[in-house]
């Protein structure tokens, strides 16, 4: 491993969407999809790793306790 190398703990969740699976991050804004959860896991982790590689992370939101909520909207 190599000594630059920094672990970040982040939240993400994932769904099914039609045929694919869709796993977004909560802390940034980073989103990627698979035909199974494993693939999913597998492509969002790859996705951050690319979004992180050399940016500072000093300012990412922290996201404690995600709560998945119901929510209805009336539009015309």
């Amino acid at each position: 491993m190599n000594v630059n190398m920094k672990k970040l703990s982040l939240k993400t969740v994932i769904w099914k969407e039609g045929k694919y699976y869709i796993a977004q991050c909560l802390n940034v804004d980073v989103s990627t999809f698979g035909k199974t959860k494993i693939e999913a896991t597998k492509n969002i982790k790859e996705a951050l790793e690319l979004y992180f590689d050399g940016r500072n992370t000093k300012s990412i939101p922290k996201v404690l306790s995600p709560s998945l909520i119901q929510t209805s909207v009336i539009y015309a």
